[in-house]
């Protein structure tokens, strides 16, 4: 099988790669490497830079013939999506007509589209399900929420078959040490603690202590990147067997909290990792736990490696390797 995966020399696209590499996939990543990096390419990949802003290239490209693509080259900060909103429009919404358009022009009919909670907004109840309403808070889940809308109209005037995966919080490195590049200027948590660690920040900031939560900080469902990487070719496997699309949170179910997570880095780094307790973040809610149900039943999916050990550890390997 040949895949092209957008944007597969990022964090979570490079393991994508990976897990189709694994399973004996043809891969072509395709990436302008504005966020992702060349360490992050696989030798026995193919690699095609180019931009999906740029519609000649995306379709040259993809006329060489491919049985399925992923999509994972949106940019996804909440914050700067709310001040650029230019910005994430032009990227995640007319990069994805792009690569619609050209997906139709091709001839490639199934499509992995890596979407995200932020679609849901302020959670009305825990664990969030497929069910739950999607009223996004931040510009970044509108752009996501209106992609998969694009998608279910191609679906059904196009026969696109699509599986839109709504991550929670992703986490966590190739166990293998096979992925190599680490993020640039990360925003989520546990990295921010391993920048800590080494010393390229002075202290972990804790946005809230009061919450309604058994320790007063914010709860959040972490999911191992690799588990994540594992759902997409799962979601690829049940669109070609079905003839039909999906939507499926990809979560935990376990709720970590902000000190639960600090303090299994302090533990396994063994470092003293100072951190300054602040006030809450407007908009951030106490916690945010998954449903999984939906993809443990149709793909047979579950987050394996997401305990808070195994988070930690492979990121703190990733961070301390030669």
């Amino acid at each position: 099988m040949r895949i092209l995966v957008i944007g597969g020399a990022g964090y979570i696209g490079s393991h994508v790669a990976r897990a189709f590499l694994d399973r004996g996939a043809e891969v072509t990543v395709f990436d302008n490497l504005s966020t992702g990096v060349r360490e992050n390419l696989f030798p026995e990949a193919r690699f095609e830079e180019g931009d999906i802003l740029d519609y000649g290239r995306l379709e040259a490209v993809m006329k060489g013939g491919y049985d399925a693509l992923v999509h994972l080259a949106a940019f996804k900060a909440a914050g700067e999506s709310m001040e650029k909103p230019e910005k994430y429009s032009v990227n995640n919404i007319s990069g994805t007509l792009n690569i619609l358009n050209a997906a139709c022009a091709a001839g490639v009919r199934r499509i992995v589209f890596s979407s995200s909670a932020a679609v849901y907004g302020e959670p009305e109840y825990v664990p969030l399900d497929e069910g739950h309403p999607t009223n996004p808070e931040n510009y970044y889940g509108f752009t996501k929420l209106e992609i998969e809308r694009f998608l279910g109209w191609y679906d059904k005037l196009k026969g696109i078959r699509f599986a839109a995966l709504r991550y929670f919080n992703a986490a966590g490195y190739d166990e293998a040490g096979r992925v190599r590049g680490l993020e640039r200027n990360p925003a989520n948590l546990i990295p921010v603690i391993m920048e800590v660690a080494v010393g390229r920040r002075a202290e972990l900031k804790v946005f809230g202590t009061d919450y309604p939560t058994p320790d007063g900080t914010g709860v959040r469902d972490y999911v191992h990147v690799s588990d994540l990487a594992e759902a997409h070719v799962a979601g690829l496997e049940y669109i070609g067997k079905h003839d039909r699309s999906l939507t499926v949170n990809l979560g935990s179910e376990e709720g970590l909290s902000v000190l639960e997570i600090l303090e299994a880095a302090r533990k396994i780094t063994g470092k003293p990792i100072p951190a300054a307790m602040t006030a809450r973040r407007p908009g951030d809610p106490a916690k945010l736990v998954a449903s999984s149900a939906r993809a443990r039943e149709l793909l047979g999916w579950t987050a394996r490696r997401s305990d808070a050990a195994t988070l930690v550890r492979t990121t703190w390997e990733a961070y301390t390797r030669d």
